[in-house]
């Protein structure tokens, strides 16, 4: 219906937008340069909640790869969220709603919360409100370190979002040497570790990662290092000593 009430100028494809590849979606003269104002792409969405914060995730490390519908340019994008996943992606330094999305999206794009829609605006109508967020992806990111890497520590950062920050910070590493480590790099970022993490300010973050990025060039087994790994790896080798004391007792 849609097709035939705009003939040649509606295209519907039918598929998982997690998966639909962006980067030939659009005319090539439409291109243009990084450095150039936006090109005359605009990505709109009314996003189900299940898939919006998986999805503005893979759009901005493809900002950051230039990659994806980002080929053509810093290709603006207006979406809806969850009210309250759109207040985490506007959130201002020592905002409680201040979280790892605010750092993502406001590291690589300027973002604005546009307007709340209702949800009785909807049919069928969901509990919450909804907000229609832009994104104007940055000529230059504010934090000049690979994706991965940047999520990582913003990740670990907000692991313990209210304790001071050097604990999340700690995740980053073994537990062999994790207070040494941890120390060591805040010392070399400049940032009191006593700071909660929704306190820390984009440049900390900066810092932060900067750190951390000369760490692991120092040590190339560090970034591959997962502290959920480790931390399940002990829990089983506590169960299995508790099984096997088990065992023991039986035998006796």
């Amino acid at each position: 219906m849609l097709s035939e009430a705009a003939p040649g100028k509606v295209c519907i494809v039918h598929g998982d937008v997690l998966t639909y590849r962006m980067n030939r979606a659009f005319p090539e003269h439409l291109r243009k340069m990084w450095q150039d104002d936006p090109p005359n792409i605009h990505i709109i969405g009314n996003l189900p909640f299940s898939v919006s914060t998986p999805l503005i995730i893979k759009w901005l490390e493809n900002v950051s790869n230039r990659d994806g519908p980002f080929i053509y340019g810093r290709t603006q994008m207006t979406l809806t969220f969850q009210k309250e996943v759109g207040e985490r992606l506007i959130a201002s330094t020592g905002s409680k709603q201040r979280s790892r999305l605010s750092i993502m999206s406001q590291h690589l794009c300027t973002v604005q919360n546009c307007f709340v829609i209702p949800g009785h605006a909807f049919i069928p109508k969901p509990k919450v409100d909804v907000a229609v967020v832009r994104f104007t992806p940055l000529v230059e990111p504010k934090i000049l370190q690979p994706f991965k890497l940047v999520e990582k520590v913003v990740r670990s950062v907000f692991h313990f979002r209210r304790k001071f920050c050097w604990r999340g910070v700690g995740i980053l590493f073994p537990e062999a040497d994790r207070l040494k480590k941890t120390e060591q790099m805040m010392q070399t970022a400049d940032v009191d570790p006593t700071l909660r993490p929704t306190q820390l300010t984009m440049l900390h973050f900066k810092g932060l990662c900067d750190a951390y990025r000369k760490m692991c060039d120092e040590d190339s087994s560090l970034f591959a290092y997962n502290y959920r790994d480790e931390l399940k790896e002990k829990m089983r080798s506590k169960r299995d000593r508790h099984l096997k004391q088990l065992e023991e007792e039986d035998e006796l």
